[in-house]
């Protein structure tokens, strides 16, 4: 009985010592967090977003220049995209969306473990609106202090922006190759059409360059592994019910040229 109770009090004083543990480090992360320096957010809205500058003859077919040539984009609205690449950029980015407020909790403990315990593997899962701050917001510097405030400024967007304009914010920024930045531009320079018009294959591959634009590329040597994610692409739409086994049967095969 004198054991019983004895091993009672034991785990009893350890729930105690680990829920002060808890608690300490809980106090510490806000009051550091109450000190912490991040960007302005209210400038995040009206921040600039330097387009190309196209210069066409009087057809208005025939491109004689390109201003800003080191960054072509060109910023617009969601209205204007189409409906397929965004269900194919949230399917294959970030399919819960429509559902986190920011960030996904369980993707962070599963980074924070894997970074404690040295698996040395790469731990994704950042969501659309962490990429958007990490573009927008932030530097692409590597370091824990950086990494929390992308969450902090994640969140604080989320709860004050419209998923679909983040979203639109997103597929303006979002890096496609070279120096195309933007859907518009993507759809612009590999389809020579408006993103808008983009079919579910155009819009599966388009959505498969950004993790990698360089490897990624259409007109590089790795052609295969860019089949391979459009596919993938196609395989989460169709999980996420953003399109019928029909559609993905009939799109997984079908061929597109580029332009």
């Amino acid at each position: 009985m004198k054991k019983l109770v004895k091993n009672r009090r034991f785990w009893k004083n350890i729930i105690l010592f680990s829920a002060s543990i808890f608690i300490l480090i809980t106090v510490i992360i806000i009051i550091w967090l109450s000190y912490l320096k991040i960007p302005d957010f209210s400038s995040f809205q009206d921040r600039k977003v330097i387009n190309s500058t196209k210069i066409y003859d009087r057809t208005g077919e025939i491109l004689l220049y390109d201003i800003h040539r080191d960054s072509k984009r060109t910023d617009i609205a969601s209205e204007a995209m189409g409906v397929n690449i965004k269900n194919a950029t949230v399917a294959i980015e970030d399919s819960e969306f429509y559902n986190h407020g920011g960030i996904r909790f369980i993707s962070i403990v599963r980074a924070v473990l894997s970074n404690f315990f040295g698996s040395g593997k790469t731990q994704g899962g950042s969501t659309i609106t962490q990429q958007l701050v990490k573009n927008v917001l932030l530097t692409q510097e590597k370091s824990y202090t950086r990494k929390i405030k992308e969450w902090v400024l994640a969140i604080k967007i989320d709860n004050s922006m419209k998923k679909e304009k983040i979203l639109e914010y997103y597929l303006n920024e979002s890096p496609y190759g070279g120096n195309v930045y933007g859907i518009e531009q993507a759809s612009k320079t590999y389809f020579n059409k408006d993103a808008v018009d983009l079919t579910l294959a155009e819009a599966a591959y388009l959505a498969a360059i950004p993790q990698s634009p360089t490897t990624l590329s259409p007109y590089g040597k790795n052609k295969d592994k860019l089949e391979a994610r459009k596919n993938l692409v196609l395989s989460r739409m169709l999980e996420l019910n953003f399109i019928s086994q029909a559609n993905y049967a009939k799109t997984k095969n079908e061929e597109v040229t580029f332009f």
